[in-house]
């Protein structure tokens, strides 16, 4: 008699020891579309590093082993500090080897792209550390505003050799930078921050000295060497620069009060702080803090695309995967029709996205290069546009994903389930650095104050008369893009914007297959869930694509 009860079968196998760049073929011609001149073999070595399973075990042991605070040591004295799993800081190391936070600024045309591509593969393994490599890549504009700081601390945040220890700037081989905006009572509206900041003194290394007293609701990554803050001075909103220890190696007192409970993101350290005298130094103009530290958001509002289009394009893989080796009703999952189609839709988001968001980032890079006016507008453009939709997108998309997956998708596993690491995720691109109204509305101030629409049309031109539903829907845009969109309207504005654009650069360096059922399905179409592919769509060949 047969006493087996338990037998496995029908289980997909882990997606494991893959290469991210070199399976992902909407990648590398986006990237070779936006940077032909890019060095392939790095990024070929990235995607074997990101996507092997050692890096996999090391974003899974950092989102389980969450970070834990120590406000005080054994005998009592205040110290602040957070302590974090070894998997930690061996991602952070891996992310600043491959120079994905400040390591652009010190190189030239291209670097921006090539960092762009570089922290999609990253993402990909849902590693929940990006957010002081981002801030880190973003913050070197707003320095620009105080030469001595950024002379001291410009190049240190741009070099590869990761630094943990708790040191002085100065005796660390590399430095990452946060930043601290919210407040309990402001959200969005910092200028509702009552965060205080007297002035202290002049002749210091770093010009002029304050005191700051107040709290902030989010303080990201509060273990960086330093931060940018905003608090009120008597001429308004200013921006300080915050360094945990001060040039002298005393402490900067910066109180962390708890670290945050999140939905997902949980290796990293988001905190509530208070100051008590803590020094920062002024950063700009008194009064123009906003405008200061905008220079800063604006770049991370480009990560929070990247990284949602990295994201997607990790669940889509685990999607495929699972469809290809799972199956029901006497056939593979990937042969169900229904099935296909939904994976194709899927496909076709994920590579919009990651289309758009290499044209944001090639819009930062030659704007920063000192390009034409062109690539000025459509960063002040798209980077609204990309963040809304994008983001937007990313936790619908991560459901219909995790659906392909059926039950396993749901499963944590001890963080082995990525696939709801990644539906956990999702969320917080979209929310952090403005939520979806406040990147609706940005939209409308850019349109206010300067002439974009002759920059687009500009864009467009090379795709006009590529597909009767791009030219309807360009059509009717040029019509809204005069500035008098009301605010109710923005977010269907955004939206229309992003669709044009993902069908023009998807002209560009897309095959005829992915073109088309773009432009009949998001232009011709409105759908609201993915699956909904129009009869005629060659999903063969864009699942062909998806899976090369």
């Amino acid at each position: 008699m047969n006493e087996h009860t338990h037998e496995v079968f029908n289980q997909s196998t882990p997606l494991t020891d893959i290469n991210l760049f070199t399976s992902n073929r909407a990648l590398q011609d986006a990237l070779a579309f936006n940077s032909p001149m890019h060095d392939r073999a790095r990024f070929v070595e990235m995607g074997a590093e990101f996507g092997s399973a050692a890096m996999q075990e090391h974003a899974r042991l950092a989102n389980v082993h969450a970070p834990r605070l120590e406000t005080h040591d054994r005998y009592g004295r205040r110290i602040d500090q957070v302590e974090f799993h070894p998997s930690y800081h061996a991602l952070l190391a891996a992310a600043l080897r491959h120079g994905l936070h400040g390591t652009p600024w010190g190189l030239g045309a291209g670097s921006h792209i090539e960092r762009a591509a570089g922290f999609m593969l990253f993402t990909e393994l849902e590693p929940s550390v990006l957010c002081p490599v981002s801030m880190t890549y973003a913050v070197t504009p707003a320095l620009r505003a105080n030469a001595p700081i950024a002379n001291d601390w410009v190049a240190k945040l741009g070099t590869t050799a990761y630094d943990p220890r708790f040191l002085p700037f100065d005796r660390k081989t590399a430095l990452t930078m946060g930043m601290g905006m919210t407040e309990k009572q402001g959200g969005s509206d910092v200028r509702a921050n009552t965060t205080r900041a007297v002035f202290s003194e002049t002749d210091t290394r770093w010009g002029r000295a304050y005191r700051l007293t107040g709290h902030k609701w989010f303080f990201s990554a509060p273990m960086c060497d330093a931060f940018l803050v905003l608090a009120q001075t008597e001429a308004g909103l200013s921006c300080f620069f915050v360094p945990r220890l001060l040039p002298d190696g005393m402490v900067n007192p910066i109180l962390i009060q708890r670290l945050k409970d999140k939905l997902g993101n949980r290796a990293n350290a988001s905190s509530e702080v208070e100051f008590r005298g803590t020094v920062g130094w002024l950063v700009g103009d008194e009064g123009r803090g906003v405008q200061q530290i905008l220079s800063m958001g604006a770049l991370t509002r480009l990560d929070c695309a990247l990284g949602t289009a990295g994201l997607m394009r990790q669940a889509l893989a685990l999607a495929l995967h699972h469809a290809c080796e799972r199956k029901a009703f006497g056939r593979a999952l990937v042969d169900q029709p229904v099935m296909r189609n939904v994976l194709a839709d899927l496909a076709l988001e994920s590579e919009a996205a990651c289309a758009l968001a290499l044209r944001l980032a090639r819009a930062v890079d030659a704007s920063e290069n000192k390009a034409d006016d062109h690539e000025s507008a459509m960063r002040r453009l798209l980077t609204p546009v990309a963040k809304f939709w994008i983001c937007k997108r990313g936790s619908h998309f991560a459901q219909e994903a995790m659906e392909c997956l059926g039950g396993n998708g749901y499963v944590e596993e001890h963080g082995r389930g990525t696939m709801a690491r990644i539906y956990r995720e999702m969320p917080l691109n979209s929310i952090w650095e403005g939520a979806g109204n406040i990147m609706a509305l940005d939209l409308l101030r850019v349109l206010r104050k300067g002439p974009v629409l002759d920059a687009l049309m500009h864009e467009l031109e090379p795709v006009r008369g590529a597909h009767a539903a791009l030219d309807a829907s360009v059509a009717t845009l040029a019509h809204r893009l005069d500035g008098t969109v009301d605010e109710g309207q923005a977010r269907g504005l955004a939206r229309e914007l992003a669709l044009v654009m993902q069908a023009a650069l998807l002209r560009q360096h897309a095959n005829d297959a992915i073109f088309d059922a773009f432009c009949r399905s998001r232009l011709q179409g409105t759908s609201d869930v993915f699956g909904l592919l129009p009869a005629g769509t060659d999903v063969d060949a864009i699942l062909r694509r998806a899976t090369q």
